[in-house]
């Protein structure tokens, strides 16, 4: 462990580039067994289903194989142990008329243009695709700009991946420029997380070519507030400066930050850089991740545990996302006991009942 203390120890800052970083991930068990004692045979197995990649950054945050950093980024032989869910559970590829670009809701689309990401999560929703060759192309793309133009009841696009900022500066000017002269097209979002996962990728120059395109959203994904660094906290400051609206897509995750004592810090710190908490995710029901699910009584008691007890800025929407592609539904603890013509009986955060004039 010496070797992963002395990784941890912002040898990161070594290089000058984040193309630099990413190009020095970690790809390989025998890459990893370096610096963490693993069982190369058992996770060359994983590997060879689920590629691995945690880049110098990301992996300064690990203090061992098993802490909630380590969940996220290190294989684990459980995923392909796992004969539960299934690899699209949310029906992306049944909804989706041209590769690459899924239609669920009227009036939006999530549009995949990279398969690339700065960390490659265990729990990924798209473990079938993301970090495997030829998923994305240069023809896929402008497949997707075609079907966008000729859909006018389309007036967002969420721009999504893999992770979209690992594109360059130029690529992702061009696709924002052309979903822009798209008329119908009024608002774009990007998913990432880039700016927890590598936040030396947000450059001043990003921040200048993302500024041409507003009105632009940005969700971002931490997990853990340990993943709230300097580093992170610049990148968000980075982003904000430039006018884009920065919410936060967090996912529920076992022994990651399934603790009411964890999410509320989460959520707090999430604030002071200036990111919004927008959804916490419950687990999608995807073939190899059954050991970071956790239940949803467990979720809503974490949820219940914000309100009262953080501002209502700090509170998301907990979210779970249906199989067979329904969609997204939100989970709500329960406050209201009773309705009647004459009032409404209903308990507070801290469980005590009150009487409200119907």
């Amino acid at each position: 462990m010496e070797k992963l203390h002395d990784l941890n120890e912002n040898s990161y800052k070594k290089y000058s580039d984040w193309h630099d970083i990413l190009s020095d991930s970690i790809k390989t068990p025998e890459a990893l067994a370096e610096y963490m004692p693993v069982n190369i045979s058992e996770m060359k197995k994983v590997a060879d289903c689920y590629p691995m990649l945690i880049n110098p950054y990301f992996f300064s945050l690990i203090r061992g194989k098993e802490d909630h950093i380590g969940k996220q980024a290190v294989p684990d032989l459980m995923e392909i142990e796992d004969i539960s869910g299934s690899d699209d559970p949310l029906c992306e590829e049944e909804q989706s008329p041209t590769p690459n670009l899924t239609h669920r809701y009227p009036d939006r689309v999530l549009f995949m243009v990279s398969n690339r990401c700065a960390m490659y999560c265990r729990f990924c929703m798209r473990k079938r695709k993301v970090g495997l060759p030829f998923t994305v192309t240069d023809s896929t793309i402008s497949s997707g700009m075609e079907y966008i133009g000729k859909n006018k009841t389309i007036r967002e696009v969420v721009i999504s991946g893999g992770d979209p900022l690992l594109l360059e500066d130029d690529a992702i000017n061009r696709i924002l420029k052309n979903l822009r002269s798209i008329r119908h097209v009024e608002i774009l979002r990007i998913h990432t997380r880039i700016p927890g996962a590598l936040p030396q990728r947000i450059t001043k120059n990003l921040a200048k070519t993302l500024k041409r395109h507003h009105p632009l959203f940005m969700n971002i994904h931490f997990n853990h507030p340990d993943e709230i660094t300097d580093e992170s906290a610049r990148a968000c400051s980075i982003l904000a400066d430039a006018g884009i609206q920065l919410g936060c897509q967090t996912v529920l995750l076992k022994g990651v930050n399934d603790n009411p004592s964890v999410m509320q810090t989460l959520m707090r710190k999430l604030l002071t850089i200036r990111v919004r908490p927008y959804y916490i995710h419950h687990p999608d029901v995807v073939r190899g991740t059954s050991h970071f699910r956790v239940t949803v009584k467990e979720g809503l008691k974490i949820i219940r545990s914000l309100h009262g007890h953080t501002s209502g800025l700090c509170i998301p929407q907990y979210m779970i996302d249906l199989p067979g592609g329904g969609g997204k539904v939100p989970l709500l603890p329960e406050y209201v006991k009773s309705v009647s013509d004459g009032k409404i009986v209903a308990k507070n955060y801290k469980g005590g009942e009150y009487i409200y004039p119907g």
